[in-house]
């Protein structure tokens, strides 16, 4: 017979292979920001009517309004802003310019807005937060089913997405959280960041990009190749193209962070070079606190 700590060690790798490797990476890197910040202050709570849902497996029976359900052939879950000023959704770009990584050694930037969008809903559900998915018909939920469903989203990768979320009509208070590279044109970030702000929405926006498309390093006849069907070019030298090249993404930046600072978001780019802690917590901590955009 096994001594314990045998047997304790055994349960442990068994029950780590059945995890997907994402979560076990995404609880790694909410472990170490874990240690250095305290939980998130909650919005105010109220009783205000929000609105009625359709009744769900595992909803208390005692949240039925019957005389909405009466009305009708289904049943109705009554539910309350407070309810909904814990909601905070979450979107992590999967569009195909996110398979980009410039050498085998980094992350694609898909894979590392996957790590921090899981890595924080490890974060945000220890908090006993509700978090949910934009673009999927589920409502927003906590504890290790939540979490198991996040899991199973970021696992799936690339589904040739568009590149940036949907325009949804969420609960008022409640807050966003989009990871992505966000190349889109200025105007369509901006239409976008209106539509929720107009709904009263706070948000939070992480530009994730290849090091390589920020400093644009290359040199020598080069052959570039569209990921969204934009065809290929090929360049003698690309060198000679730097400084007009590193102007034009920078303004691209200081756009996207202007745009976040007239909607009171707040805003931050990550290079996939750097360490994914680090994003996570500067993440982390801007929903904690009222935080500048700033384009760095």
């Amino acid at each position: 017979m096994p001594e314990p700590r045998v047997a304790t060690r055994r349960r442990a790798e068994q029950l780590a292979a059945t995890l997907p490797a994402l979560l076990v990476a995404a609880e790694r890197v909410a472990s170490i920001v874990a240690q250095g910040v305290h939980g998130r202050r909650r919005v105010g709570a109220g009783e205000t009517f929000w609105q009625y849902r359709r009744y769900q497996p595992g909803d208390e029976t005692t949240r039925i309004d019957w005389r909405r359900s009466a009305r009708g052939s289904h049943v109705f879950i009554r539910e309350n802003e407070w309810e909904a000023a814990e909601s905070i959704w979450l979107w992590s770009d999967d569009s195909p310019s996110m398979n980009y990584r410039s050498t085998d050694a980094l992350a694609s930037k898909a894979a590392r807005a996957s790590l921090l969008s899981l890595a924080l809903s490890v974060l945000l559900i220890r908090g006993g937060e509700h978090i949910a998915l934009l673009g999927e018909d589920a409502r927003p939920a906590s504890g290790a089913a939540a979490l198991g469903r996040m899991a199973a989203h970021f696992q799936r990768g690339n589904r040739d997405n568009p590149s940036l979320p949907p325009t949804e009509i969420l609960p008022r208070y409640a807050q966003v959280v989009l990871i992505g590279d966000f190349l889109s044109p200025l105007e369509q970030v901006e239409s976008l960041v209106r539509h929720y702000v107009g709904s009263g929405i706070k948000g939070h926006v992480v530009q994730t990009v290849d090091p390589a498309e920020a400093a644009f390093p290359f040199t020598g006849r080069t052959r570039f190749e569209g990921l969204e069907g934009e065809g290929d070019l090929l360049i003698g030298r690309p060198e000679s193209l730097r400084d007009d090249y590193t102007a034009r993404f920078g303004a691209h930046c200081q756009g996207l962070a202007d745009i976040m600072r007239s909607a009171g978001w707040s805003f931050a780019v990550h290079h996939t070079d750097q360490p994914a802690q680090a994003a996570l917590l500067n993440l982390y901590t801007a929903m904690s606190v009222q935080s500048l955009a700033t384009c760095s």
